[in-house]
């Protein structure tokens, strides 16, 4: 996508307390559906960039996707979800790219940005990561031609949504027991992606997806968690909300 000029990617977006950067639709419900429902509970505004339509797929279309998209954001009571446009599948940190994502930084102001982890074998996951940790810095520059005001996000941190078996170990894991059930909801929207064309014999896709959460919910003591890496050290101001 080209932000030509000093337009902005996309007109009367609101600001967010919390950005999501996916890949592609479905990975910030696959890697956090949790978290953004408990954020959203807390009272934050949360907002995913989409950063590709994540097509072609084998039973996906662009409509398709876009329906599925549609109905997780109402799940996940989105304050706003955008779609860069960029190359699903070729995803790269080019200049012309890092200009778009840091304007959409620019815009939006969050405070927290949440990227894919930096391992991965999915090159489109491993762009993104580059991709968001060169905007953040762009996102601050004076004297530049990017639309929007200075802004740096105080901080980054990835969540879990790879494609390798890996068990990297976590900066920490959020309890996600009580919104489990809306976010298998949201992931299920994504009908092409995890259901068609899957086999049906258990373990299904979505049973291992809840294996996976129970994994990590075991890991802290409760029925179902998400993972969070950061590459900086985290500061906490109390310790009563360690479970």
């Amino acid at each position: 996508m080209t932000v030509p000029g000093n337009a902005l990617p996309f007109d009367n977006a609101p600001q967010v307390d919390m950005l999501v950067v996916a890949p592609h639709p479905d990975d910030a419900e696959l890697g956090m559906g949790g978290a953004i429902l408990r954020l959203k509970s807390e009272g934050f505004k949360v907002g995913v960039l989409d950063l590709t339509d994540g097509e072609p797929t084998p039973h996906g279309s662009l409509e398709i996707r876009r329906r599925e998209t549609a109905a997780a954001t109402e799940i996940l009571k989105l304050d706003w979800r955008g779609n860069l446009g960029l190359p699903n599948r070729s995803l790269q940190a080019t200049l012309e790219a890092r200009r778009a994502v840091a304007s959409v930084f620019r815009q939006l102001r969050p405070r927290l940005l949440f990227a894919p982890h930096w391992t991965d074998a999915h090159p489109d996951h491993t762009a993104a990561v580059e991709l968001v940790e060169a905007a953040r810095f762009w996102s601050k520059l004076t004297k530049t031609d990017m639309p929007g005001e200075p802004h740096h996000p105080a901080r980054i941190l990835y969540y879990y949504c790879t494609h390798l078996r890996l068990v990297e170990k976590p900066a920490f894991v959020l309890d996600i027991s009580d919104v489990w059930p809306q976010k298998l909801a949201a992931i299920e929207c994504y009908q092409s992606q995890f259901v068609v064309g899957r086999s049906t014999e258990p373990p299904t896709l979505i049973d291992r997806l809840r294996d996976y959460a129970a994994f990590w919910g075991w890991s802290i003591g409760t029925a179902f968690g998400e993972p969070f890496a950061s590459r900086e050290p985290l500061g906490i101001s109390g310790l009563r909300d360690l479970v």
